[in-house]
């Protein structure tokens, strides 16, 4: 089966060169809540930001969205990804890439999408040594799950598709 045209755009590696200054967003997508992260203006650190409770719909979502990057000054958005521990799509990667289509029609900067296996692992992992209890955890493992996805975008070099739009 062919795919579809996406909006979500292939990666290309960081260039060396490149000292621009950008703002990336990390999305976590979840039934319930989204957590939302932002890189600093190097584009090294991500830092959780918010975590927005699910709207009526995805066109309400996509809204919130787009006032944060216009409120951050966003140039990119990167969308987890929930790919199967075999690295294959399952019905929620599947959604979470559908739905990053939707949102690239929406908020007026490129989304990318990205690996996020074991982010919500690595977030609560974090958020325990640091001594909060479950109940507080859940309140924030959106945004730092949101984090983890970022920074592992940052990490893998994916910052120079962006500078070098």
């Amino acid at each position: 089966m062919k795919r579809s045209q996406s909006h979500v755009r292939k990666l290309q590696p960081l260039s060396a060169h490149s000292a621009e200054i950008v703002r990336v967003l990390g999305i976590d997508l979840g039934s319930k809540r989204i957590g939302i992260a932002a890189s600093d203006r190097s584009g090294t650190i991500a830092s959780p930001l918010v975590v927005l409770q699910r709207g009526a719909s995805q066109r309400v979502d996509h809204a919130e969205i787009l006032k944060i990057v216009l409120e951050e000054e966003a140039e990119a958005i990167v969308v987890g990804l929930p790919l199967n521990m075999d690295g294959s799509e399952g019905t929620a990667a599947k959604s979470a890439r559908m739905e990053a289509d939707r949102m690239a029609t929406v908020v007026g900067v490129p989304v990318y999408i990205h690996d996020e296996r074991r982010s919500t692992v690595e977030g609560d992992r974090v958020l325990m040594e640091r001594g909060l209890n479950a109940q507080d955890r859940r309140k924030v493992i959106d945004k730092v799950a949101a984090a983890v996805i970022l920074q592992s975008w940052l990490d893998a070099g994916n910052l120079g598709d962006v500078r070098g739009r």
